[in-house]
């Protein structure tokens, strides 16, 4: 496995060993002893999410306030995705910036998405089956998030506006100067 810590820290694009031949390929998803070496954050998973969307979806930007704070280990089983991260930590030297990595089936990479950062993706292949852990419980009491064309982020999803696929709920989030908070 190797680990490659993006422009923010704490955020890491994880590289799994895989083994292929003629019958296919293995690799390990996830080993919470070399997770904590390897990055030196706490590999305590408690849920396990996964979502099947289309081309166009976008899903995104959210994130878990206060006590529900999530950290995420996302990756694709089925097609590509661009997954997004934006850091929401009070006073990171790195507020209101953000990361992007092209995941795929193909590929394996992972994204570990700290707590205090909104995460989001969109779909770039036909279909794509989305899967992450996450270190603390859903609570719709402590949801937030960002809109997904916020002028001051600027993210270029990949996807052309009027191809875009969006949920009423992610189409009315606040704006980052609007000062949504993760705690």
């Amino acid at each position: 496995m190797k680990v490659e810590e993006t422009k923010l820290k704490g955020c890491f694009i994880i590289t799994p060993t895989v083994f292929k031949d003629s019958r296919g390929y293995f690799f390990e998803s996830f080993s919470q002893p070399k997770f904590e070496a390897l990055t030196g954050q706490s590999g305590n998973f408690v849920q396990d999410n996964q979502s099947a969307s289309t081309y166009g979806v976008v899903r995104g930007l959210h994130f878990q306030k206060g006590d529900s704070a999530q950290a995420k280990l996302v990756r694709v089983i089925e097609g590509a995705v661009l997954d997004v991260a934006v850091d929401l930590r009070e006073g990171s030297p790195t507020y209101g910036e953000w990361v992007s990595v092209e995941l795929t089936a193909e590929n394996n990479l992972q994204l570990y998405v700290p707590r205090g950062f909104a995460h989001g993706f969109s779909v770039l292949s036909e279909t794509a089956i989305f899967a992450y852990k996450c270190d603390n419980g859903y609570h719709k009491e402590a949801e937030g998030g960002l809109r997904y064309d916020d002028p001051s982020l600027n993210i270029d999803w990949k996807i052309p506006a009027d191809q875009m696929s969006l949920s009423e709920k992610d189409l009315v989030l606040p704006f980052l100067i609007q000062n949504p908070q993760t705690t």
